[in-house]
């Protein structure tokens, strides 16, 4: 059975910084695509960044140059970096990833940007 936790998520002031993490079990996060999604009130869910496994990245604009997607194969673990955060940031993120024709989500983390 496939698994996806976030955690780091929280409350954290204009140009803060957090880091997310997205532990995986029943899939080896290594070889697949992995990414963040990010869900605001009253908005659809968009892509934050993606890794593919042979180490190709992609982010949205709005995140380009402070954003760091990672990821720790002997821990089986995805991170998504976060600097110099805007109030725009502020969502539900989720990590998520592709196997056998299932899209499989987390339950998500909040991130909150406020002053």
């Amino acid at each position: 059975q496939v698994r996806l936790v976030e955690s780091g998520g929280g409350l954290v002031q204009p140009g803060g910084s957090l880091r997310l993490s997205c532990v995986a079990s029943g899939l080896t996060v290594g070889p697949r695509i992995m990414a963040w999604y990010r869900q605001a009130p009253g908005k659809q869910r968009e892509l934050v960044a993606r890794m593919t496994g042979a180490g190709y990245i992609e982010y949205m604009d709005s995140v380009k140059g402070r954003f760091t997607i990672s990821r720790d194969n002997a821990r089986n673990t995805v991170y998504l970096q976060m600097s110099s955060l805007k109030p725009e940031d502020t969502a539900v993120y989720y990590c998520n990833t592709f196997r056998s024709g299932v899209n499989h989500w987390g339950q998500g983390t909040q991130v909150t940007v406020s002053s």
